[in-house]
């Protein structure tokens, strides 16, 4: 009986050894490309004359390259109606930034990127932001009737188009939670965001509770950046979804005049915002 078991553990050896082969997939890799961090928010009721835009370079999937930032580019945004040119200079670690940006609501400005030989060009309009009309917080009306949410109250002007990007993140966060909405259904009413969250433990996230903090940024958008970051937090969205859509490359609005191939990912937007913090009672 002893010799029939130790044969069996050898067969059952013999078996998990052989499955171990290594097996190795090519795996395709794209050539990099610039990465355009160029979100130029325009606080409401400050100068907005302090702005940043982020250069990196993209990266394979596997590649374990800890520094892409990108030093030594030109980088500048014009006034399209004024021409009065905003100079960012390189002030390490890829970031680019200026102390001398004017924004004017409903202006259009070019971005204008060179770097390596190649230059790259994104238009936009500064968009501007309603105020808000009321916060408050409450347990019905959201998902779960019984957790806490924050509500954000605003009305929308009547008879025009406009889009709105809303970034929510609980103090302590490592990532913040993204909406974006249209007004097409709702045009000049009164509108309303809620934020809340519930008890997750494979995330670790729980309800909010009384003297938690929640920061909230209010952005108004143009329609072509509603139309690119909605599919971004789709694509998010999507990312844990076994059954979800397989993401796309998603292209921003920098392309490359010269050589239409080589455009750079990211976005150029321009957005008037009002930021706020809100302590739970």
């Amino acid at each position: 009986m002893k010799h029939h078991l130790n044969n069996i553990i050898v067969l059952i050896l013999v078996v998990f050894t052989s499955c171990t082969d290594v097996v190795d997939v090519d795996v395709p890799e794209a050539v990099p490309r610039l990465v355009v961090e160029a979100s130029i928010d325009w606080e409401k009721g400050t100068q907005g004359n302090e702005q940043f835009i982020k250069l990196t370079m993209s990266t394979p999937f596997f590649d374990n390259l800890s520094n892409t930032d990108v030093a030594g580019a030109s980088v500048k945004i014009t006034n399209n109606t004024t021409n009065q040119e905003f100079v960012f200079t390189d002030q390490g670690a890829g970031i680019y930034g200026t102390t001398a940006f004017v924004p004017v609501v409903n202006q259009t400005y070019t971005l204008e990127i060179n770097y390596q030989g190649e230059t790259y060009i994104a238009e936009e309009t500064m968009t501007p932001v309603v105020d808000i009309d009321e916060i408050s917080q409450a347990r019905i009306g959201g998902f779960n009737d019984e957790a806490l949410e924050v509500d954000i109250y605003f009305n929308d002007p009547p008879n025009q188009e406009n889009f709105y990007f809303f970034r929510f993140e609980e103090e302590g966060d490592l990532l913040p939670e993204l909406l974006a909405i249209p007004d097409e259904f709702t045009d000049g009413n009164r509108m309303k965001v809620f934020f809340e969250k519930e008890d997750d433990e494979d995330i670790g996230q729980e309800e909010f509770e009384p003297g938690d903090v929640a920061y909230i940024k209010f952005h108004g958008i143009s329609k072509q950046y509603f139309n690119y970051i909605d599919l971004l937090i789709e694509q998010y969205d999507n990312a844990t979804n076994p059954f979800g859509t397989v993401p796309a490359t998603l292209k921003g609005n920098c392309i490359n005049p010269a050589n239409p191939d080589n455009y750079a990912f990211g976005y150029f937007r321009l957005s008037q915002v009002i930021s706020v913090t809100y302590i739970f009672q």
